[in-house]
């Protein structure tokens, strides 16, 4: 134990500060159950009541080896908690969605202050991982579960700024690995894989002749016989369970669409409040092209495709290739490579389970909509006909209870409703690759409480197409680039 009158001057100056910048951080987090850690500090720094570094005095050179990197370890997993927390994290493009503004292989600087910091939601988790261990093991602890707030922060979302968001629809997933990363729950497992089963078991039917309560109750019979049926099959699809918000798996997509606006998309062009949105310099389309020659290596990496982009076999033959506008001239103008460039119009089939998926409409990918995008303290009039737009808020997002009852009453937590009043603000998202992008057309509204953060610069771009040693692994050009270059 050191008496106060013996510790030197400059430890009273670096207790001061440590113990100044964290009464800050408690201002700002607005945590004063954080008050408690105040003495334990000032003793690790002055009194040294506590033992804290018993271990250096054990005589075994071993454990003392041990107990070292245990020390080191356990010092920087805490230190890496609060800053993934509280200030940034690191995220990788894993998928074309973004195409050709981020690149998969960009490494992204996440700002967690711009937005403001959300305070932990699972707190019991392991650092520098979203949820699980390599090898598949659940990295956090469900339980404790603690309510959303959020820091406050630089600024608020803009209109088609990038931003880093928890996967909405992650809330339900099979633990079999090879329906996790391609699949969604509920566009490629339950409705399809119900409607499939009811087709076996009953005569077609025209939903379009039927009421909107039989519709909704139609609906309901295939999501019921799907999930059924998964369950009912471990064996193929692995258990089927949930994912507290901000443990699901990170997205990053362009927010196209504000809370309170109203969006609808006409020939691929966005449209918010009636007024078009300008187009991503770098939005990409997809065009039917019939190739006379394999695209030589140099012309590809012109085109700025990647092997995701491209055919497996890749030999002449007609395929569908994203290309931006400046892609397609380019490829146009190559003599004798393509006989035919022309857009590729999306199919019915393709639009088939785009959000929400328990309502007719005759919505594709390029013609969608219109929406209304909620936000906080708006009301809204409820009707069977527009309730599949925002039951999902109702009762995911928000926790209520919904029903509808077979006179068509819509009931919240018991109670007859004929409106409702949002509780968060709620956002559109979608990525550049608009034909190959599985966004919020798919999964509908991002709520604020799964915003992430912003992505900040690329602080390392790495080409999955290319080995290591290989010149162009490492996309120096993008090194430390702004990501606002592409808002």
């Amino acid at each position: 134990m050191n008496k106060p009158g013996e510790v030197a001057k400059k430890q009273w100056i670096k207790a001061g500060i440590y113990l100044a910048l964290y009464i800050l951080f408690l201002i700002w987090v607005k945590s004063w159950m954080g008050i408690i850690l105040i003495p334990f500090i000032f003793d690790a720094l002055i009194t040294r009541i506590i033992k804290w570094d018993w271990w250096k005095h054990l005589k075994n050179r071993s454990m003392y080896k041990f107990m070292e990197w245990v020390d080191a370890i356990v010092c920087a997993l805490v230190a890496v908690y609060f800053v993934n927390i509280y200030v940034f994290q690191n995220y990788a493009i894993p998928t074309s969605s973004l195409e050709k503004s981020l690149l998969i292989g960009d490494h992204l600087y996440v700002s967690k202050v711009a937005y403001g910091p959300r305070k932990p939601m699972t707190p019991l988790t392991m650092p520098l991982t979203q949820n699980t261990f390599p090898g598949g093991a659940k990295s956090y602890i469900d339980k404790p579960q603690w309510p959303y707030e959020r820091v406050k922060g630089f600024g608020k979302i803009k209109q088609n700024e990038i931003v880093v968001f928890n996967y909405p629809a992650g809330d339900s997933l099979v633990t079999n690995p090879r329906y996790n990363q391609q699949y969604d729950y509920y566009i490629n497992l339950i409705y399809p894989t119900g409607k499939q089963i009811y087709l076996r078991t009953k005569r077609s039917v025209n939903p379009d002749t039927l009421s909107l309560l039989e519709q909704r109750r139609l609906f309901e019979t295939y999501y019921n016989e799907g999930r059924k049926y998964i369950a009912n099959n471990e064996k193929e699809f692995g258990r089927i369970i949930s994912r507290p918000v901000d443990r699901r798996e990170n997205y990053v997509k362009r927010c196209v669409g504000l809370p309170g606006q109203t969006l609808e998309i006409k020939g691929g062009i966005i449209y918010i409040d009636g007024v078009a949105s300008q187009q991503p310099k770098a939005a990409q389309t997809n065009y039917i092209v019939t190739l006379q020659h394999r695209i030589p290596e140099a012309l590809r990496e012109k085109l700025q495709l990647n092997f995701q982009d491209l055919p497996d076999t890749y030999k002449p033959g007609t395929y569908m290739i994203p290309l931006t506008v400046q892609a397609r001239d380019i490829l146009a103008e190559q003599t004798g490579i393509a006989t035919e460039i022309r857009p590729h119009n999306p199919s019915a089939a393709e639009s088939e389970w785009l959000f929400p998926q328990n309502m007719i409409k005759q919505w594709t990918i390029d013609d969608y909509g219109p929406i209304w995008i909620p936000a906080r303290g708006e009301t809204v009039e409820l009707t069977l006909e527009n309730l599949p737009l925002y039951e999902r808020i109702i009762k995911v997002y928000e926790g209520n209870d919904l029903d509808v009852e077979d006179d068509g009453t819509i009931l919240i937590n018991g109670q007859k409703a004929t409106s409702y009043t949002f509780s968060m603000d709620y956002y559109w998202m979608m990525g550049d690759n608009r034909q190959n992008s599985l966004d919020s057309r798919f999964w509908g509204y991002v709520p604020e409480d799964h915003i992430v953060g912003r992505p900040v610069f690329i602080w390392l771009s790495l080409d999955a197409d290319k080995k290591w040693g290989q010149k162009g692994k490492i996309r120096w050009n993008r090194m430390f680039r702004s990501v606002k270059k592409y808002n």
